[in-house]
């Protein structure tokens, strides 16, 4: 308040020139602040004179200077000596409308007695108000009392305590907790199962090759053990000479399994039609008696001297007991 008095009787120069205008353009490095309305930004050089920056603020644009002190806890209804005062000279309540200020030297019942800077033209004088066109007070000493309790509750909040560091001459384990070396247990973890997996894919694959009776792939010697001579298996030695057999088909039930477990089966070998065993063909000589070792058959007909006539002889009836 005492800097605001020295100054009282200021008045701005032609084209709207001030000392506050040029000091506030020179502050932010923006010269339109020179030749613009003042009132807020003698405030501001008064702050700054007296060192009160940080409970005033500092702005030249009325509605912003209000919703600073509303942001800082400090936006009051009730006027007091000391408070800046933000009018609406439309009569409005909202910090929207807010177009001029000033600060409050003396309340007097309903009365308010302030010095203003930018009225009556030209003038920075003391002004009597009725407060109809107060919007509301700013109150500095609000913003110093929370600043100073604010910094009372940070010097009260406990210091951040990091962890505390291993001893240079530690045990190994203690290795054991650290991110890296949970990062490559994982790794290891991973690897183990992957290769448990495709090892337990190939023993089921080579335990469903070893439940078939009969290998008819024996010859291509792919298990090293039933190879003919001269071939060799996978394991790379050759297999013993055995004896040739047939190969015998797969079970259709085998054939279900190969294809349940995921082996590609093998293709069943074409089986030859049963023969029945051949029966000894009879000869038939016309017009004489069978030969030794021949069997009576019919005869074709004519006396002797013809051509001897031959057919097969029709086959006995098995029995479904018979063993041939």
């Amino acid at each position: 308040m005492e800097t605001v008095r020295q100054e009282l009787g200021y008045k701005e120069k032609s084209g709207q020139f001030t000392k506050f205008g040029q000091w506030y353009a020179d502050h932010v490095q923006d010269t339109q602040f020179r030749d613009a309305p003042w009132c807020d930004m003698f405030l501001a050089w008064a702050a700054d004179k007296s060192g009160l920056t940080s409970y005033v603020g500092e702005f030249a644009w009325t509605p912003s200077h209000a919703a600073w002190f509303m942001k800082q806890g400090a936006w009051s209804r009730q006027p007091e000596p000391g408070a800046l005062v933000f009018y609406d000279w439309r009569g409005g309540k909202s910090y929207k409308g807010i177009d001029h200020v000033g600060v409050v030297e003396r309340v007097e019942g309903k009365k308010i007695h302030t010095i203003e800077a930018n009225v009556d033209g030209v003038w920075l004088k003391r002004k009597t108000r009725e407060t109809d066109k107060v919007v509301g007070y700013g109150i500095p000493r609000l913003v110093k009392e929370n600043a100073d309790r604010a910094g009372e509750l940070r010097g009260t909040e406990q210091p951040f305590v990091r962890d505390r560091q291993p001893a240079p001459g530690g045990s190994p384990l203690d290795f054991l907790g650290t991110p890296p070396a949970l990062l490559a247990a994982m790794v290891l973890a991973t690897v183990v199962l992957s290769l448990r997996f495709t090892r337990r894919r190939g023993v089921h694959r080579r335990l469903t090759w070893s439940w078939l009776p009969s290998r008819p792939w024996s010859w291509d010697g792919q298990d090293g053990q039933d190879g003919q001579e001269g071939q060799s298996g996978q394991d790379g030695q050759d297999g013993p000479e055995r004896e040739a057999r047939p190969p015998a088909p797969i079970p259709p039930a085998f054939r279900d399994r190969l294809t349940r477990v995921g082996s590609t089966p093998v293709p069943e070998r074409p089986r030859p039609p049963e023969r029945l065993p051949e029966r000894p063909r009879e000869r038939v000589r016309v017009g004489g008696p069978p030969q030794s070792g021949e069997h009576a058959g019919e005869h074709a007909g004519g006396g002797s001297g013809q051509a001897t006539a031959t057919r097969p002889a029709p086959p006995a009836r098995r029995k479904p007991y018979d063993p041939r």
